[in-house]
């Protein structure tokens, strides 16, 4: 508080009396940073000179101490064992029913004196398949929220919130948009007021929305010179195909986002922004019934019918072929390689597919990370995984590598997926994967938002409180024949698309060489109008014989 009052205090003219007491005039060393021959452009010709005897150092003024060494009983010779697995249970939760269909779950948890909020509103950029020619409107209509209301202007809402120690932020996703809010304890009521401000009172500003959008506009010109941004759109476009509102980044591209007005948003916002499809978590040092009456101003929004969207059905993949975008002389090649798989099941094909895949590129001594990072220096991280939601989502393998080692790298992410599928997981794998995944899991609810993640799954897909218990069954009692089984079903090396974006002058002569038709595409992933080439068998690149029966590492999961 003290502090508060003496930066308040601060005036112009002690600004200015500091400023000439302790900078004006005061000596200094000017450094100039020039382009190569432009040494006309420096502030000033150097008025030093640099002794020619050079430095010299001060005498020791260690001299005549004397070292001891610290003693102690441990034994540096032995690697510390990991401790027993952790029982991770369910926190005790509430839950409860609002009349306009909002369903909350809350936890208490009293460790710091804060509230955290997590509201969840089904559809997001899914919503857009309506209207695909907008795409991109799910998310600029979060960005609004976050601006002014009708009573304050957006200024004035950080200015309070920073007051107030609290956060609110409006964001919209693939499948949801959702609204975090942060609290303490004691400041909660005051935070709910602007929240029901930004939520329920936006002002919708013409002149904010211009900024905003042309803020979208120039992030997605940006993002389109980007490797990495450019391979996940073109990958998600090869896998969800066109006609799939998925294969559109959430952002959306120039072409939809310039057409979208201020009077869209203000339509997107009154006919999907609903507690009809809205989950709330809370948690924090509060119970049941002193926050709930805190939240009786969310009884007043008024439900509206949200429809989604019918699924999409996913493009097709009828051979593993290989797809270039040009990335004019760039030094990385950013690689994807995967299938769409599995949607999100807690305790079936979908999690006992994830531990599968955690030795052959989820942790970061699985054997793709070891293998191109570690024993080969293609890359700085290699990994791969399974990501669905309700539905079908893709497994990907992903690494941004050495241009120079592009078609080598691939070759290396084939031949660790193709020996795991045939070869199965070794007895040290399989015992490392199990302590590894239970050690990770006991830090996965530690903080509010990890929590409040935890209990939105719970509501998000139905789960009953015993499923980490089971989870935990699965993961103990899994067997080398199932982690083999699964391996077999979900890793179909001969359907899977592996695209690269790269510099194709560089990369693509090596590619041919790898047996796999090779397409071109741009970088909206879109063909290029050149022949596919798929090289004869005598040109294929053998894969190097692989070191069986790696002793894996104690370290954490990477994906």
């Amino acid at each position: 508080m003290k502090e508060r009052q003496a930066v308040n205090a601060v005036t112009k003219a002690d600004v200015q009396r500091v400023y000439n007491q302790y900078i004006k005039g005061k000596k200094a060393v000017i450094l100039s940073v020039v382009p190569k021959g432009k040494s006309e452009l420096i502030a000033k010709t150097d008025n030093f000179k640099v002794d020619p005897s050079g430095y010299k150092a001060p005498a020791d003024q260690y001299s005549g101490l004397k070292y001891v060494k610290a003693k102690d009983t441990f034994d540096r010779s032995k690697r510390p064992a990991a401790g027993a697995v952790p029982a991770i249970t369910v926190p005790p939760f509430w839950k409860e029913n609002l009349t306009n269909g909002i369903k909350v779950i809350g936890a208490k948890s009293d460790e710091v004196p804060t509230v955290t909020l997590l509201f969840t509103l089904q559809g997001g950029h899914k919503l857009e398949a309506h209207d695909p020619s907008k795409a991109g409107i799910a998310s600029l209509t979060a960005s609004m929220l976050n601006e002014s209301s009708l009573k304050y202007t957006a200024e004035q809402i950080s200015t309070e919130l920073e007051k107030l120690g609290s956060s609110i932020n409006v964001s919209s996703g693939a499948e949801s948009m959702t609204v975090q809010v942060s609290s303490q304890v004691k400041n909660l009521d005051a935070t709910l007021a602007l929240l029901e401000e930004r939520m329920f009172h936006p002002r919708f500003d013409a002149a904010e929305f211009d900024r905003i959008k042309k803020q979208r506009l120039e992030a997605i010109k940006n993002q389109s010179t980007q490797p990495t941004v450019v391979a996940d759109n073109v990958y998600f476009k090869m896998l969800y195909g066109e006609g799939n509102i998925q294969a559109i980044p959430v952002a959306g591209t120039v072409q939809t986002v310039e057409s979208i007005s201020l009077d869209d948003v203000k339509k997107f916002y009154a006919n999907y922004f609903s507690p009809s499809v809205t989950n709330l978590v809370v948690v924090g040092d509060v119970d049941q019934k002193q926050v709930m009456p805190k939240l009786a101003f969310l009884n007043k929004w008024t439900p509206k019918p949200v429809t989604m969207p019918s699924n999409a059905k996913a493009a097709s993949i009828d051979k593993t072929k290989i797809f270039i975008v040009d990335k004019e002389k760039a030094a990385q090649s950013e690689i994807r390689i995967g299938y769409m798989a599995l949607p999100y099941d807690a305790t079936g094909e979908y999690y006992k597919a994830g531990l599968m895949n955690y030795v052959l590129g989820g942790a970061f001594n699985s054997r793709i990370n070891l293998n191109l990072r570690e024993d080969k220096g293609y890359t700085y991280g290699a990994r791969s995984g399974f990501n669905g939601t309700e539905e079908a989502g893709p497994f990907t393998a992903m690494a941004g590598v050495r241009s120079n080692a592009s078609d080598a790298s691939v070759v290396e992410f084939m031949k660790e997926i193709k020996r795991f599928r045939e070869e199965g997981i070794t007895d040290a794998e399989l015992a490392f994967m199990k302590n590894a995944i239970g050690q990770a899991d006991a830090r996965k609810y530690e903080t509010s938002f990890q929590k409040a993640a935890f209990l939105n799954n719970m509501l998000r897909y139905n789960l009953t409180p015993d499923y980490v218990a089971k989870q935990n069954e699965i993961l103990q009692n899994i067997t080398k024949e199932e982690i083999n089984a699964l391996a077999k079903k979900y890793l179909p090396v001969d359907n899977m698309s592996i695209m690269l974006v790269g510099d194709k002058a560089a990369i693509k002569p090596g590619l041919e060489k790898l047996g796999y038709e090779v397409v071109e595409l741009d970088s909206d992933g879109g063909p290029v109008l050149a022949k596919a080439t798929a090289p004869t068998t005598s040109e294929v690149k053998k894969p190097e014989p692989t070191k069986k029966g790696r002793k894996p590492r104690a370290e954490g999961r990477i994906f």
